[in-house]
């Protein structure tokens, strides 16, 4: 069993810069994957940006160049580091973690970035 609880989210103007936390309890496993996805009013659930235990990385090519994703396995917390904020940002941002257990999901964080 897996609780993520994420950090960070609120309101910053285009161009701005947020940086998102999401600390994780219970079990983490060297093969979990752990992530931030966004859902927009109306749209799916998708993802951001990935990361493994070793640091290899995944962007949705709609973030490649402004958001950064980085872990500390010693504290077992995820973070994204969101620069260049556009108004398309806007949306709730859920953390993930994803193993051979299946998928386990935050609250979530609303980021809006007024147009």
């Amino acid at each position: 069993q897996v609780q993520l609880v994420e950090s960070g989210g609120g309101l910053v103007q285009a161009g701005g810069s947020l940086r998102l936390s999401c600390a994780a309890s219970g079990t983490i496993f060297s093969t979990t994957i752990m992530g931030w996805y966004r859902q927009a009013p109306g749209a799916q659930r998708g993802l951001v940006a990935d990361i493994t235990n070793g640091g290899s990385t995944n962007y949705a090519d709609s973030v490649k160049g402004r958001f950064t994703i980085s872990r500390d396995n010693a504290k077992n917390t995820v973070y994204l580091q969101m620069n260049s904020l556009k108004p398309e940002d806007t949306a709730v941002y859920y953390c993930s973690a994803h193993d051979r257990r299946g998928a386990y999901w935050g609250q979530g964080t609303q980021v809006t970035v007024p147009s």
